[in-house]
């Protein structure tokens, strides 16, 4: 007899604070939006004799299908997913199917990567009896990548996919951190939701030597005295949210995004600044660099209350070309969740 189980894992937007949950920040406060689409994680499980056992993964994306051991998992294909199936425990006498999914391209800054190791982990974790928290989830996602895979990482990707919401996460020291959900009113929310848009610069972000000057710039510096605006404008949005103020919400967006640049003007990249002047000409009242920024990746728009100009907008910034285009966005408040037959 045969189950299947599906886990699906939001992506994150419009993070501020973002570099403030590393472990050079060693403190730090992080507000950021749980959206889909989804990662997703098809697994289909039965049980077999051990001699017919069989460990197979699909990932669509790429076109490859390859099967693994996981008694015995080497680094080969593709490491990300092989670190999850190496971190957690897999009984014998199973034939396993999994195929992977995200329709967000990896590199856009959106942590497409932490939600895709949310998803399978949390898969994996059907396996066996007992289920781990969201909180053990993250930390196990961001163990993949720091440890088994050896990768710079904060942990607010980590966190949100696996909590969902709008979260304010207080990193009170690297990695330990309290994940609060921060509620606002359905208006509020729903308003929120039909004014935000994301868009995809044209080009994947990959970590680059920028990051690597920026980490080094703020530790020879002996202090991370520019990472303190940060942290401070997540709170400011947090409140901003609560008390349904999407002006200042908006203005704390703007203000993050220069703390950014602030750290390396390449931060903020020329293809951004022409979006943000776009935004700006429509009467968005919003704009932010997704993730740590840099090269390609994406930013979070937040237009103003004026429909029209929104659409205006978004047709405007498809004309620029180089595969510049918008993702389409929900929000999401359920986090990683599974669903079985």
């Amino acid at each position: 007899m045969s189950k299947t189980f599906v886990a699906l894992a939001p992506i994150r937007i419009c993070d501020l604070g973002g570099w403030s949950d590393t472990w050079f920040a060693k403190h730090g406060a992080v507000l950021n939006i749980a959206v889909s689409p989804y990662a997703e994680c098809r697994m289909e499980v039965a049980e077999v004799p051990q001699w017919r056992e069989r460990f197979y993964f699909t990932v669509d994306d790429y076109g490859d299908r390859y099967k693994l051991d996981p008694q015995n998992v080497t680094f080969g294909r593709h490491p990300l997913l092989e670190a999850c199936v190496k971190s957690m425990p897999i009984p014998k006498g199973l034939d396993v199917e999994i195929s992977l999914h995200s329709s967000i391209p990896g590199g856009s800054s959106t942590g497409t990567s932490a939600a895709v190791t949310v998803a399978l982990l949390r898969a994996l974790d059907c396996l066996t009896p007992g289920r781990l928290s969201p909180d053990e989830l993250a930390a196990k996602a961001h163990e993949v990548e720091t440890v088994h895979l050896g990768q710079q990482s904060g942990i607010q990707d980590q966190l949100c996919s696996a909590h969902g919401g709008i979260s304010f996460i207080d990193m009170d020291e690297y990695p330990h951190a309290t994940v609060r959900r921060v509620d606002v009113d359905p208006a509020t929310r729903d308003e929120l939701e039909a004014r935000l848009s994301v868009i995809f610069l044209g080009r994947t972000h990959h970590s680059s030597s920028v990051h690597e000057e920026v980490i080094r710039g703020l530790l020879e510096g002996g202090s991370t005295d520019k990472l303190e605006p940060l942290r401070r404008e997540a709170v400011v949005g947090r409140d901003a949210l609560l008390a349904g103020d999407l002006a200042s919400f908006g203005a704390a967006m703007i203000r993050n995004t220069e703390a950014q640049a602030n750290l390396h003007e390449t931060l903020v990249s020329e293809t951004a600044r022409k979006i943000f002047d776009v935004a700006k000409h429509y009467g968005a009242i919003g704009w932010k660099v997704n993730g740590a920024g840099g090269d390609g990746g994406s930013v979070t728009i937040l237009s103003g209350g004026d429909r029209y100009a929104q659409r205006a907008m978004l047709e405007e910034i498809k004309t620029m070309g180089g595969g510049i285009r918008e993702i389409g966005i929900r929000l999401n408040e359920s986090g990683v969740h599974v669903i079985s037959d």
